[in-house]
């Protein structure tokens, strides 16, 4: 005989109204979760913070390396690409190469590093969407992105023969935001992909490494063979440094028209197109979860 109180649906409803609660398969969070959104961000700055020696600073003293020896071998001579100093014109390159490789290595070491520990739960289970998930993890690339390059332009600041003074801020801010997003999403999409340390490398290696170097970072596009001006206007990470490197002097190295309106619709598409690879691989939960 069940001697416990019978409580009622009604009574149940009345319970959790009093005590704040939602009833069961009902979401108490009705709006975008900004608190827990904010939670996830900065505990993914703060991951990367911690180290900063080897996340923001060795990246910027790395690839101020590669301005001095190219100035030193290459930039001597009263040197011009396009019209200006060729310390000028590879310095925003740099900048710009420099935070596409942060913000893939942040936002591929995320999940990834889940997976491996088993800790992939701290980011499954909070009540948080997917679109929220993916907002906090590509904002924490986007900032390490724009610390790093932040750091390199400071830098190169101080370096002699060179000038980073912006032309254009609001290209400058606009074409580094959109590059790091673009690679904030591909990191996402191999964090999901990778089963260890050695798939993400791999990625870096034989995708993002490449489409960085062949972009026009250390030579400009228009003198080359128009095949191979052809196989540079389909990589949009060209688009991201000829965009960013417009901020600082200027002037284009592109021969298509409206150049500069042509790569923004070009960076919004691939960001559009991978965003939506990686809410679907999320929604999906390929890889993740069981």
């Amino acid at each position: 005989m069940n001697d416990q109180p019978q409580i009622s649906a009604r009574d149940s409803g009345d319970f959790a109204a009093t005590q704040n609660f939602a009833e069961p398969g009902v979401p108490h969070i009705r709006t975008l979760n900004i608190p827990g959104m904010q939670a996830l961000y900065v505990k993914e700055v703060r991951r990367f913070f911690k180290v900063q020696l080897q996340t923001i600073w060795a990246p910027a003293v790395t690839t101020l390396l590669f301005l001095v020896i190219f100035t030193v071998a290459l930039g001597g001579g009263g040197r011009t690409v396009i019209g200006v100093p060729f310390a000028d014109f590879i310095a925003p390159g740099l900048i710009m190469m420099a935070m596409l490789q942060n913000s893939f290595a942040n936002s591929s070491f995320s999940l990834l590093v889940g997976k491996i520990q088993g800790t992939i739960v701290d980011y499954l289970m909070p009540p948080l969407a997917v679109g929220e998930l993916i907002i906090a993890l590509v904002g924490a690339a986007v900032t390490r992105a724009i610390l790093v390059g932040m750091a390199l332009w400071l830098a190169m600041l101080l370096w002699p023969g060179v000038d980073v003074a912006p032309d254009h801020l609001w290209a400058v801010a606009v074409f580094g935001v959109l590059g790091a997003m673009m690679l904030g999403f591909l990191g996402l999409i191999t964090s999901v992909w990778a089963e260890k340390f050695d798939h993400a490398a791999a990625v870096t290696n034989f995708v993002v490494t490449p489409l960085a170097l062949l972009s026009g970072t250390f030579y400009s596009v228009d003198r080359l063979a128009p095949w191979f001006q052809s196989v540079a206007h389909a990589n949009p990470v060209y688009y991201a440094i000829m965009g960013f490197r417009y901020g600082f002097i200027g002037t284009v190295d592109s021969t298509i028209a409206h150049p500069v309106a042509t790569a923004i619709g070009a960076l919004v598409a691939a960001n559009i197109l991978l965003g939506v690879v990686t809410y679907r691989l999320l929604v999906s939960g390929w890889k993740l979860k069981a």
